[in-house]
């Protein structure tokens, strides 16, 4: 680094990056509040040892602090709190509120299938949800998403084939098999 250039600051980092880790965060949990409850933590966590980020990519650096947090708050939580029922009304609202504000997934969720995907979607292992939503909602590379997973970019390919064919398993089933 130049001598005049200063050191990115936690704000430039990981704020604009704040709607990507809770778009990840209300996927895995599967509920608005919890979503948001993951994402302060998460956001806790990142400030405290913002000290040993060596640069790189910052999305990627917090949504794998986002996904590491879900899973000790999982665990911590025996998994009971994380599986309540999909508030329907209150994501609704979420989703219209993106709408407005041009969000992809918030448009698709709209649409007329949009109800059908995301119970699809939500049907999944966390594992699956988490690679489909980092690779085809956020557009993360292979090698993004294994930073974030923790895992080989190989593991991260096969999860994905893995949670697409259980995706469409799903989506023909609530098509009534076509």
């Amino acid at each position: 680094m130049a001598k005049d250039q200063e050191p990115e600051s936690f704000a430039q980092i990981a704020l604009p990056h704040l709607d990507v880790a809770y778009n990840l965060a209300r996927w895995l949990t599967r509920d608005d509040h919890l979503a948001e409850d993951v994402v302060q933590e998460a956001y806790l966590r990142a400030f405290r040892f913002f000290s040993s980020f060596r640069g790189g990519d910052g999305r990627a650096w917090l949504l794998t602090i986002v996904r590491n947090t879900f899973y000790s708050m999982r665990k911590r939580d025996h998994a009971a709190q994380l599986h309540e029922p999909f508030d329907e009304e209150l994501h609704d609202g979420a989703v219209e509120a993106g709408a407005q504000n041009g969000d992809p997934e918030a448009l698709l969720m709209r649409s007329a299938g949009g109800q059908i995907i995301r119970e699809a979607m939500d049907a999944l292992p966390a594992e699956f949800r988490e690679v489909l939503v980092l690779r085809e909602i956020e557009e993360l590379s292979y090698k993004d998403i294994a930073l974030v997973a923790e895992v080989p970019v190989g593991t991260v390919m096969s999860r994905l084939a893995r949670a697409r064919k259980l995706l469409r398993r799903q989506l023909e089933r609530a098509n009534g098999g076509l």
